[in-house]
């Protein structure tokens, strides 16, 4: 019966939901009979190198719940890039702190991070657990249906789509194009949730560019030049990895992170959305916006999925309960138990860490059209329980009067 303390960790970029993980770690470690306090790391993996941990034993429900609505990473995150030499003083303020059950809110990297830390405690002896809590608005983790902080992102992104959308139809005589961009390195499920909001065939989006499909740019204008004839407008959203044949990114970044992982919105490069504004103008003449967001979709609490703030707490939740019970170096999961057309359900599943930390989840073949610049009904199938009810507007009968 391994009894001790607990820490947890948020790392890499926030979600809108990745603090109500946060509370359903403390809230569960809270009422375990093995957890005796429970600690957070002040910037992530940084802060247990540094022997910076947070008491967070004391949080009463009133805070926790109040903690599940506020955005951003309440602890703070860092993207350190762990090291040989880190493992030896992580591990001794581990034992400092008596830390037997090791948890962390994050991406693939922060997998590894998880997997890598308890291993190494293993080696040398020193017995702990540790249990992933899935976070990222790319939705790209493997072996999960969708990720927690996912659903509020794309519906921000869906939302954002279609209001801007409007305004683009009916400033079309001004400008005769927008672009959308999204965040998302390699996968496509973010500029996909666009199409979420559309009703009608002449509502935003019109064409949807995802990093799965390479960027061709004579089929890409050949398509705005189509649907700006056919509505008076084009509505375009892209993804920010989005890429040519070659597989260099089309907003021409050169920066990286210390993962390896192109960095789109640091300085070095155009973004994708600039790039192709400049594309359309040279090529037609035609004046347009662009609208790149970044981090907002990734901490807009006002559009905050319910179904997502109540899945990324039980999540946490789950994660102390496969520890108590003797469960380490796994990811918890959503599995869908619903088919397309019932109402949605899920459960929790797991994973292994080593597998997450290796794979990405691109988007399926099934859920992008042939030409490679839309989404199939499978995907909005997918998509749509999961960013819930969006807003339906008027609309004016556009026909002219007669006299």
């Amino acid at each position: 019966m391994l009894k001790g303390n607990a820490l947890v960790g948020q790392s890499g970029g926030p979600t809108s939901v990745i603090n109500a993980s946060l509370a359903g770690v403390i809230d569960a470690a809270q009422k375990s009979k093995r957890i005796d306090r429970v600690f957070g790391m002040r910037f992530a993996i940084q802060g247990v190198l540094d022997q910076h941990l947070l008491d967070l034993s004391g949080y009463d429900k009133a805070a926790l719940k109040q903690l599940q609505l506020t955005p951003s990473s309440a602890l703070g995150s860092s993207r350190l890039k762990l090291k040989d030499e880190h493992f030896e003083p992580i591990l001794k303020t581990l034992k400092k702190f008596n830390i037997r059950y090791f948890f962390m809110i994050g991406g693939n990297d922060t997998m590894d991070t998880i997997h890598r830390v308890v291993e190494y405690a293993k080696s040398t002896g020193y017995e702990m657990l540790g249990v992933g809590i899935a976070k990222t608005v790319d939705n790209d983790l493997f072996g999960t249906d969708h990720t927690p902080g996912f659903p509020s992102a794309a519906r921000y992104v869906a939302q954002s789509v279609q209001q801007s959308g409007l305004l683009a139809r009916d400033m079309q005589r001004v400008d005769q194009f927008v672009i959308f961009q999204t965040v998302g390195r390699s996968a496509g499920w973010l500029p996909a949730a666009a199409a979420c909001a559309k009703r009608d065939p002449s509502d935003a989006p019109h064409i949807i560019l995802m990093p799965e499909v390479p960027f061709e740019q004579d089929k890409f204008l050949e398509a705005v030049s189509k649907a700006q004839k056919k509505y008076g407008f084009v509505s375009i959203v892209c993804g920010e990895g989005i890429t040519d044949r070659d597989g260099n990114p089309v907003s021409a970044s050169t920066v990286k992170d210390k993962f390896g992982n192109v960095e789109f919105g640091a300085m070095g490069g155009t973004s994708a959305a600039m790039f192709l504004h400049r594309m359309i103008s040279q090529q037609f003449g035609w004046r347009g916006e662009f609208q790149v967001t970044e981090s907002l979709q990734m901490c807009a609490a006002d559009r905050a999925v319910k179904l997502d703030i109540e899945e990324a707490f039980g999540c946490g939740q789950r994660a102390v309960k496969l520890a108590e019970a003797g469960t380490s170096e796994v990811m918890v999961t959503l599995e869908r138990t619903s088919k397309p057309g019932e109402p949605y359900a899920s459960d929790f599943g797991t994973i292994e860490l080593s597998k997450v930390a290796i794979s990405a989840r691109p988007m399926p073949a099934k859920y992008i059209t042939k030409d490679g610049l839309f989404v199939t009904k499978a995907f909005l199938d997918y998509a749509q329980p999961l960013i819930g009810e969006l807003p339906t507007y008027f609309s004016l009968d556009t026909k002219a009067a007669k006299p």
